[in-house]
């Protein structure tokens, strides 16, 4: 078998392995001292230069101002805020990595959510994002997927910059470009990206969920945070929790009704499992309200 043949067969070979060649350059084989080819049907076959990967860029969270603000963060490993989100994260992370009673499809996607706006759920997402990032065990992706009025940004100090639309838009599952790794180790975050006046619509498109699958399977350390608009003043969000394993639905205590409440997990039904948690409890120990949480689940299959 000449190697022009054997070349062919190996290519032939990758190409039904899926995998994605580069362009082919040939170049006369090498002459013989009489001047005829070696092997007049041989070439060599070159790949062009692989592009550089996109290196996503790193930015630098203040952390003493998050502290200062209220949010969690690693050096307040032993406050109570802390061991709350312990509460709150371990059964989440048992759901997403598969050892929870019942396997979950896409059990590492979570959807912050509430009811109506003001309730907590921005935080909340930040919160439990920081808390799983100090696991041993996972790294976790904050992606700000409320899209008409982002605030994941805003709240850690950073500038607006291009994310989740922006992929969105250009049918694409690549977000290295515009991932930010943090110097929380374990955290990344993906921006609500550059507004779009059809936002809804790329929310419930097909190239979203190809980006959902993707992002859902790439790593399987990985959890991903959504913080999602509000159940019951958007249609973002019930296009959303179409797709994710868990969702968490963040209520004001002594404040969100609890036919708000029902109308809000009503909206929702195609998730099989979803977690109530109380914001802003009212604790016997200090003067007036704090950060607390009670919570619960709601299993339901499908």
């Amino acid at each position: 078998m000449s190697l022009i043949e054997q070349a062919a067969k190996r290519l032939e070979q990758l190409r039904q392995a899926g995998v994605e060649l580069p362009e082919e350059i040939t170049s006369p084989a090498p002459l013989r001292h009489d001047g005829r080819n070696v092997d007049q049907d041989a070439v060599v076959i070159a790949p062009k230069a692989k592009k550089a990967a996109t290196v996503s860029r790193r930015v630098e969270l203040k952390l003493d101002a998050l502290a200062a603000s209220g949010l969690l963060v690693p050096q307040a490993s032993r406050s109570l805020l802390a061991d709350e989100f312990r509460v709150i994260k371990r059964p989440l992370i048992a759901n997403a990595m598969g050892k929870g009673s019942e396997p979950i499809a896409n059990g590492n996607l979570i959807m912050i959510t509430s009811a109506l706006p003001g309730e907590g759920k921005s935080s909340t997402a930040i919160n439990l994002a920081i808390s799983i990032a100090m696991e041993l065990d996972n790294t976790v992706m904050l992606v700000d997927a409320d899209v008409a009025r982002p605030s994941i940004l805003r709240m850690l100090g950073l500038p607006p910059a291009p994310g989740l639309l922006d992929v969105v838009n250009k049918n694409s599952v690549d977000i290295s470009g515009v991932l930010l790794r943090t110097n929380i180790e374990k955290l990344s975050i993906l921006p609500s990206g550059t507004q779009h006046e059809r936002a809804t619509e790329l929310l419930a498109s097909d190239a979203m969920v190809r980006l959902l699958d993707d992002m859902a399977s790439r790593y399987n350390d990985r959890i991903i945070i959504f913080d999602s608009p509000p159940l019951l003043i958007t249609t973002e969000a019930p296009a959303l929790a179409a797709h994710m394993g868990q969702i968490v639905i963040v209520v004001q205590a002594e404040n969100t009704t609890q036919a708000t409440v029902k109308q809000a997990v009503d909206s929702i039904e195609a998730c099989p499992l979803k977690m109530v948690i109380l914001n802003q409890v009212r604790q016997a120990s200090s003067d007036g309200y704090g950060y607390g949480y009670g919570y619960g689940y709601r299993h339901e299959k499908k």
